[in-house]
């Protein structure tokens, strides 16, 4: 446990049919770090878990999107999975949530088709990035310099491809979080 990420406050935003290994193992990396680490989703309960061929678990909302700002939080973190940035993507809540830690320099991470969600939130033109390869041509139209790589980190904004790369995304989005803000961070 890191005595320095001691009171540091990081969201996953997530509703059903996130990639559960996209949510659990970000979430206990940072947790082992001394984060505390809030699930936040459009609707307060639960939200079920896509496990790579078939439903996985119930996962307990922390706060609904009602409930917290950009401002509560040090960093977010948006898994994948396909229907849940799918969800996300057209939530204006959710869109609003995630531009707001671009507009106020934080980190963000992304992982697997969570650039969707970003895409919508309008924060990845110019940005170098990396997605699951099917979203290549959505970033690159909508101005992101996609490359294929385990994790990309352009100005505290982290993404990686897919669960195979969680070791590496995990070690970024802590590395990016005990830096801070970042003034080159931007939406």
């Amino acid at each position: 446990m890191s005595q320095d990420l001691m009171g540091v406050r990081v969201a996953i935003m997530a509703t059903d049919g996130f990639e559960e290994s996209e949510l659990a193992v970000p979430k206990a990396t940072l947790a082992a770090e001394g984060i505390e680490v809030h699930i936040v989703s459009p609707e307060r309960g639960t939200i079920r878990a896509w496990a790579e061929t078939q439903w996985g678990d119930d996962y307990p909302v922390d706060k609904s999107l009602d409930e917290v700002s950009s401002h509560d939080y040090h960093a977010l973190v948006l898994p994948g999975g396909v229907i849940n940035p799918d969800n996300l993507r057209t939530n204006e809540k959710a869109l609003t949530f995630a531009r707001g830690f671009f507009q106020e320099g934080k980190p963000v991470g992304a992982i697997c088709h969570a650039a969707w969600t970003l895409i919508n939130a309008g924060v990845v033109e110019g940005r170098r990035m990396t997605s699951v390869p099917s979203l290549r041509k959505d970033l690159e139209n909508a101005g992101a310099k996609w490359e294929d790589s385990e994790v990309v980190c352009d100005s505290a904004f982290v993404t990686s491809r897919l669960p195979k790369d969680l070791d590496a995304f995990c070690s970024k989005m802590i590395e990016e979080i005990h830096e801070g803000r970042h003034r080159k961070q931007h939406a």
